[in-house]
């Protein structure tokens, strides 16, 4: 059966600079198997589907595949997907507003004049980190342990673990071998310059440590613990992807107690794919 299909750029305005995401725009009738194999063949880090809401709240239901397992929420699928569906003729019953269903719940969409973004989800687990998990992830770095500034759990779905360094430098410098837990590291830039700090994201897979090149569900994570600690101030813009030769600029801002994440989304592939 023919489906209609997008793969969109997600988080830059730089062509080919982002995170790319494959977007099944009709998922009615696919069974999660099938939504997994398909996701495992395109190989990119999400795959999702767009299915009729459950709930009269939502505009429409997002299921969101990496190559090996199902997610309840992610940044850049709920970005570029509710970029997709707005494309290929969507509309939510607030023009202002959408709202995406999806296994973490209901996920809120706005739209301004530099792209959309979500408001970030609350975190389903925070706190310190275990010490001998934060050598296991300072080992699996290469760094030494005093040079971690400050860690937190930060997981708001995929399960982050979240470390601050020095610096973006000392962000960038980083060539990470095995890890126990997806992990996001974060470094500021100094006081003017053109992003607040920049992040990258590790995650293990089939033995070895894979590098997201833009990721959401992260950056709104980091961006609620350091918000919260006082290290940045919104509205900022946060860098990700530089290490991979990629240009991911997260853009933050925060209002009535909400944290918002967008960014620049545009399609680079569309038509049907047979599933």
């Amino acid at each position: 059966m023919l489906r209609a299909f997008r793969q969109v750029d997600v988080f830059t305005e730089v062509p080919f600079g982002g995170n790319p995401l494959a977007v099944v725009l009709d998922g009615d009738g696919l069974t999660a198997e099938e939504m997994l194999r398909f996701a495992n063949w395109t190989n990119l880090s999400e795959t999702t589907f767009l299915l009729p809401p459950t709930t009269a709240e939502a505009d429409y239901l997002v299921r969101i595949f990496t190559p090996s397992a199902e997610l309840p929420f992610a940044g850049h699928p709920t970005i570029g997907s509710c970029h997709a569906w707005l494309e290929t003729g969507g509309s939510p019953r607030d023009p202002d507003l959408i709202v995406q269903e999806c296994g973490a719940g209901l996920v809120r969409i706005r739209r301004d004049e530099s792209g959309l973004a979500f408001a970030a989800p609350p975190l389903l687990r925070s706190g310190p980190v275990e010490e001998d998990l934060l050598r296991q992830l300072a080992a699996g770095l290469g760094i030494g342990l005093d040079e971690i500034v400050d860690a937190e759990w930060a997981d708001n779905g995929p399960g982050w673990v979240a470390l601050l360094l020095r610096d973006a430098d000392a962000v960038l410098d980083l060539r990470p071998g095995p890890l126990p837990v997806d992990t996001g590291v974060a470094g500021l830039y100094p006081d003017g310059a053109p992003a607040a700090y920049e992040v990258r994201a590790f995650c293990p897979y089939a033995g070895t440590v894979t590098e997201d090149p833009v990721t959401g569900s992260l950056n709104a994570s980091v961006a609620q613990w350091l918000l919260r600690t006082g290290r940045v101030s919104a509205p900022y813009v946060a860098s990700q992807g530089t290490a991979l030769g990629r240009t991911g600029r997260v853009r933050i801002s925060a209002d009535d107690g909400d944290v918002w994440v967008g960014g620049s989304t545009i399609s680079r592939v569309s038509g049907t794919v047979d599933l």
